[in-house]
């Protein structure tokens, strides 16, 4: 029997917006691989953006939210795996897994850990200490009670890993490290890639549903980007990203060689244009996608420690890695200016995309983790004690909330 993975969806993919939307695309890539039938369900309206699944074989298929049409839905469909795409999908829908599909393993893709970026926002935003916010939030309390719930979590970065097994003690048999998975092509130069001597001015890039991009332009335009245009005063600042609001666009400035031109279709031609990327990013989590971007491109970046958290081990980094104003623009000015540090970190970057996240480093260890737990799927579960008391609460307040919901519609 053809096994199947049923992905529930908080919103569709979109690999030209954002790094979530290439990591989902990666996960069902893998599944098929190794024979499974895939079907993505969501109950999010479909945008212009949106990849097209069909085009890959995947089936698609649009749910209600608080509705027991999905009990019927996912009763036919009986998958062999669940994968949740956020632990919002998971709090959701997992209850309805869990009730109508027993046997399914379920799946949570955690993205990024969304409690430490709005904890690192807050910090940010109100100089309270991290230490005091990190895991006090309702989302710190929802996630994890969404990883306990899941039979294994994905984390995507080594520094979550460690935040969630060091700090929490939560088991590691319920995690898989998994970062971004790169097929060996993508992590050597491409021909098209340019030379130092044919690329000009800098690169930001990011989607701007993403609260810590919209920061990163508001402090490049007012603090960075004047400092950097003094010491080179023809270089422009060229400024990328899905969904740009309103108060980004009128950023733009010709005089100032500030320029935001909103989305971009072919992500690896603007940044394969410039000398580098900027990426200061002051909040966030996750690993970042503009990153591996650069990197696949030959781009160096100058990068915050936020930017470059859990992207390069041991390894040298592909550029700069500084947080001071000052000492970041030094270090920017210096990298855009040398031919040789350049060429350095270029190389750096290639090495990164080889050691780091080529796909056959993490898919094997992933796919043994799956057969694993569905060959000892009870087991696993009873030891998990934590989830099995929330997954007990959850079904007596998120289960009865949402019928009263679907009620009430009714």
């Amino acid at each position: 029997m053809q096994p199947s993975l049923l992905v529930i969806g908080f919103v569709y993919p979109e690999p030209h917006s954002s790094a979530a939307g290439t990591r989902m695309l990666q996960l069902i890539e893998v599944f098929k691989n190794q024979g499974y039938s895939v079907v993505f369900a969501t109950a999010c309206k479909k945008s212009d953006r949106a990849f097209d699944l069909t085009s890959i074989g995947v089936k698609v298929e649009e749910v209600e939210l608080n509705h027991s049409s999905f009990d019927v839905f996912i009763k036919a469909l009986n998958p062999s795996c669940v994968l949740f795409d956020r632990f919002m999908t998971e709090e959701q829908f997992g209850w309805r897994v869990a009730e109508h599909c027993p046997d399914a393993l379920r799946i949570l893709d955690t993205e990024d850990l969304h409690f430490l970026r709005k904890a690192r926002q807050k910090a940010f935003t109100t100089n309270l200490p991290l230490d005091r916010l990190l895991f006090t939030s309702d989302t710190a309390k929802r996630e994890l009670a969404s990883i306990y719930r899941s039979d294994v979590s994905l984390i995507i970065s080594e520094a979550e890993h460690l935040l969630l097994t060091q700090q929490l003690k939560i088991d590691s048999s319920l995690l898989c490290y998994l970062p971004f998975m790169i097929d060996s092509a993508d992590c050597q130069p491409r021909a098209d890639c340019k030379p130092y001597d044919e690329r000009h001015d800098f690169v930001s890039i990011g989607n701007f549903l993403h609260s810590p991009n919209v920061d990163v332009v508001r402090y490049l335009k007012k603090d960075i980007w004047p400092k950097i245009k003094k010491a080179l005063p023809v270089a422009k600042l060229h400024i990328y990203g899905a969904y740009d609001p309103a108060n980004v666009k009128e950023m733009h400035n010709e005089s100032e060689g500030f320029l935001v031109h909103g989305f971009v279709g072919d992500a690896f031609e603007a940044i394969n244009s410039a000398k580098a990327l900027l990426a200061p990013l002051r909040f966030g989590a996750g690993l970042k996608g503009k990153l591996i971007q650069a990197m696949q491109a030959g781009t160096p970046c100058a990068m915050s420690s936020i930017a470059a958290e859990g992207m390069f081990g041991d390894l040298a980094p592909n550029g700069i890695v500084e947080d001071t104003l000052d000492e970041f623009v030094d270090q920017a000015v210096a990298l855009y200016s040398s031919s040789s540090k350049w060429e350095t970190f270029q190389q750096q970057g290639f090495s990164i995309l080889k050691n780091r996240f080529e796909i056959s480093l993490h898919q094997s260890n992933f796919l043994d983790t799956i057969k694993r737990l569905q060959e000892t799927l009870p087991a696993h579960r009873s030891q998990n004690v934590i989830g099995q008391m929330l997954s007990h609460h959850q079904f007596q307040s998120t289960k009865y909330m949402a019928r009263w919901i679907e009620a009430k519609n009714r």
